[in-house]
């Protein structure tokens, strides 16, 4: 019987871990069936990969003592190990473990220093000069996007080629969901080596800044960049609002609210209807991946919830014309090329400026890897979604679970028994479930050093309390996108339930991923109680043009809902203008 919920042990060679980064691209518990031949079990490998990618040590590094290394779960919560992140920051050269914090970290309080905890072995001279060859020849010396439109090309056969999943026998349905580890570990190591340059150009880029004394410039020589994965679904929504927003037959159906939307929508008979009907459906199936959490192969998407895409829609109707994405995308590109004119022109004759070129190059370049392949991986997942949902509805239909969703709370190598014999099951995954469900209520310790107490013990979310801002109290947290603005709070702690979300409000939320991001259209500003300049939050508002500040602490309970906010995303302060 498989020990459930999932907790490892600490390493006590690189004892450091934290929520930090991994937290808005996995804000919840993982399922078993995840953790087991999804997204943890490929991700560990892939991060172990990625790192002796780069050259900064080899697979012999890894403390042997624990099953996993670069990322472990206690109570069911992933968590990074930054021991490991910072040794990367110590051995690549020109990084930091500093630069490493600020990144991953942002301004989070109660982390211990890497000093404390410094080995004897993390400098290594034959080490860090092959990640130093890694670094010119394969970050500064990158020039397109080759390996990772390739791993593009390959998900979309992969989809191309999917068979009708009502016609697979079960063996062939569970045998199909343990069928793509090997694509997986392959993907998950390009974005970890993706993500990995991409933090290093940020940092070169930042470094370069500080020297010539303007640091402020470092987030706005970022923005603006275009063609970045993550946006794309905003820009297609966009374009959907706006059909909606001109025609008053699509208007009505959406004034009469989200639920059974879809149902009002397919009862139109008007031409325009008909021809929305197919955009939409072309927009569902090119983003069916797509929803909060996604990665979590649990979680529902576009696809198996439509209405959670038309809601994001429905809010996007209300914003005018003049709020367009390209239009911002347009004007932050402006920005940045005035601002990279700026330091060039400070740096002429001066041998820094090449480096800053091939700085400023990489970042974008490595940037837009980044989220590419992070898409990548999350189409990926979603064929694991649907032939486990496939299989659950049977599983339901017979009986023998009580909703299709129940069988995520298999491990992977239960799937040939299950198939088997699925009511032999009932209650393991009844009492998995139970608990799985249980663990929402915790709040798991954003840092760790060492071996954290067990999840009991942890903070419960609804006991969570912080004193409210008053007029004229200001919240500091880190620049995210910088720029300055003025809206009305809104909380919103999940994007599914954005009803009261107008535009011109100052969008207040726990953490972002994606799914988030066509409500960052219409937003004046965003606010999040927890992340850092290499966050999802800040990477889209830089796309969009948006102010923006992470880390953020408690900015969700502190901050009173409808109160006038003026975001400063140069500074990091919001302040509380009338409460």
């Amino acid at each position: 019987m498989h020990a459930w919920p999932l907790n490892d042990t600490a390493s006590t060679v690189f004892p450091l871990t934290s929520r930090a980064n991994v937290g808005e691209i996995f804000p919840d518990p993982i399922t078993p069936l995840n953790a087991s031949t999804g997204f943890f079990a490929n991700l560990e490998k892939g991060w172990r990969d990625a790192y002796v990618a780069t050259g900064a040590w080899d697979q012999d590094l890894y403390d042997a003592a624990v099953p996993h290394n670069p990322i472990l779960m206690f109570g069911s919560y992933i968590y990074i190990n930054m021991s490991l992140m910072r040794l990367f920051g110590v051995r690549v050269p020109g990084f930091t473990p500093e630069a490493v914090d600020l990144q991953y970290f942002g301004d989070m309080p109660g982390i211990p220093s890497y000093e404390s905890e410094k080995r004897d072995f993390d400098s290594d001279a034959a080490a860090s000069e092959k990640a130093g060859a890694w670094l010119v020849g394969q970050v500064l010396g990158a020039t397109d996007l080759a390996p990772f439109d390739a791993d593009r090309a390959r998900v979309l056969e992969i989809r191309r080629a999917r068979p009708d999943l009502t016609t697979l026998s079960d063996a062939e349905l569970a045998a199909r969901i343990t069928s793509f580890n090997d694509d997986l570990r392959h993907f998950f190591c390009n974005h970890i080596v993706a993500s990995l340059a991409a933090g290093v150009g940020l940092g070169a880029v930042a470094q370069v800044c500080a020297a010539i004394g303007k640091p402020e410039l470092s987030l706005t020589l970022v923005a603006g960049i275009g063609d970045v994965d993550s946006a794309g679904a905003s820009r297609g929504m966009w374009t959907l609002s706006r059909k909606v927003r001109a025609n008053a037959e699509l208007t009505a159906a959406f004034d009469a609210g989200v639920s059974g939307l879809m149902g009002r929508l397919q009862a139109l008979d008007s031409v325009d209807a008909k021809a929305f009907r197919v955009d939409l459906e072309s927009f569902l199936d090119e983003w069916d991946f797509r929803g909060q959490s996604e990665w979590e192969i649990r979680a529902e998407t576009w696809s198996t919830d439509p209405e959670l895409a038309l809601s994001m829609i429905e809010r996007l109707r209300l914003v005018s014309d003049d709020e367009a994405p390209e239009a911002k995308n347009a004007q932050r590109a402006a920005e940045r090329e005035a601002a990279s004119a700026g330091i060039r022109e400070a740096l002429a004759g001066n041998e820094a400026l090449p480096q800053f070129e091939a700085a400023l190059h990489a970042a974008a370049l490595w940037v837009r890897a980044r989220e590419r392949q992070r898409t990548s991986a999350a189409m990926l997942i979603h064929e694991l979604r649907l032939a486990s949902l496939e299989l659950g509805r049977r599983g339901a239909a017979a009986g023998a679970l009580p909703e299709p969703k129940r069988i995520f709370m298999l491990f992977a190598d239960e799937l040939p028994a299950y198939v088997e014999n699925p009511a032999s099951f009932a209650d393991t995954l009844a009492e998995r479930e139970r608990v799985y469900l249980d663990l929402f209520n915790y709040i798991p310790p954003f840092v760790v050093a060492g071996q954290p107490a067990d999840y009991t013990q942890w903070a419960r979310r609804d006991a969570h309390t912080a004193a409210p801002l008053s007029a004229g109290e200001v919240l500091t947290g880190v620049s995210g996108c910088p720029g300055v603005a003025r809206g009305r709070a809104r909380i919103v702690l999940n994007p599914d339930a954005a009803d009261e979300f107008e535009p011109g409000d100052v969008l207040v939320a726990p953490i972002t991923d994606p799914s988030w991001t066509p409500l960052f259209v219409g937003a004046s500003a965003v606010v999040v109680n927890v992340g850092a300049p290499f966050s999802h939050a800040a990477i889209v508002s830089r796309e969009l043009g948006i102010p923006c500040v992470v880390s953020a602490i408690d900015a969700t309970v502190r901050i009173p809902e409808g109160a006038l906010l003026e975001v400063d995303g140069t500074t990091g302060s919001v302040t509380v203008v009338e409460a």
